[in-house]
């Protein structure tokens, strides 16, 4: 049985992942923290992470603004964290790698298993076309909810390509300024918020008389949440260190 931390448990994402935590009987939810304080589900509700009293893995879905703070509980507590939360600024992120050297840390732009199966795909891509002069663009679309653009996954998925191709490509997400050719060395990340839409990401490989698509969309919040239930499984137990998807699928 693994226990689980709720951070953000009464967001979106959070309840979603309550739900399905109530289907699974190797899983459950020992305690929620939620800024609001609202209790509603059958477990206990703190307003910061250090009034918890219980010990499990968290998983955390909430925004970037509580990073700072979720890393210092982890840090202190040596409490593994499956961080799923997007906009991370370089400061958290270097920070983070320190936090994995006390505490097991599983970090991901993305939890689904579908897009981290992309991943592997376009890094091979990348690896033969872009040799060959194949452009590569990035363009994802999102609900107008969504704070940050580009998505955390978008980015994601052009270091994947980029660490492939010796990190030689410069991103570019706005050519409005810009009156001139297409350089070779980019990709473009272009982000659409809109409606409803959960989430949508095409890379696309443009060569001389032919284009490769290679497209994830996602239906419902639910991958994401089965995926953050999946790390929280794998994590439990695990000696410090940064971990990703790529380790929970295998």
């Amino acid at each position: 049985m693994t226990d689980i931390i709720m951070h953000g448990c009464n967001g979106r994402m959070g309840q979603v992942i309550v739900s399905l935590v109530a289907e699974d009987p190797d899983v459950r939810i020992v305690a929620g923290v939620d800024i609001s304080g609202e209790k509603k589900n059958d477990f206990p509700v703190y307003t910061k992470l250090s009034d918890v009293k219980e010990k499990g893995v968290i998983i955390d879905f909430s925004n970037a603004s509580a990073a700072d703070g979720l890393m210092d509980y982890v840090e202190e507590t040596r409490t593994p964290v499956v961080l799923c939360s997007t906009g991370l600024s370089e400061a958290q992120i270097k920070r983070l790698d320190r936090v994995s050297t006390v505490a097991p840390v599983l970090r991901s732009a993305n939890m689904s298993l579908g897009v981290n199966t992309v991943m592997k795909l376009i890094k091979t891509a990348a690896e033969i076309l872009a040799p060959k002069g194949f452009d590569i663009e990035i363009v994802e679309k999102h609900h107008n909810q969504k704070l940050d653009a580009p998505s955390g996954t978008a980015l994601a998925l052009a270091d994947v390509m980029n660490e492939a191709l010796d990190k030689k490509y410069d991103y570019v997400y706005d050519r409005s300024k810009r009156r001139e050719k297409r350089p070779e060395n980019e990709i473009g990340i272009s982000a659409v918020r809109g409606g409803t839409i959960v989430g949508e990401h095409d890379i696309i490989f443009a060569g001389t008389d032919e284009v490769i698509e290679i497209r994830h969309e996602a239906f419902s919040r639910k991958i994401f949440a089965k995926g953050a239930i999946a790390a929280a499984k794998f994590l439990d137990g695990k000696a410090p260190g940064m971990y990703g998807m790529p380790d929970v699928i295998g």
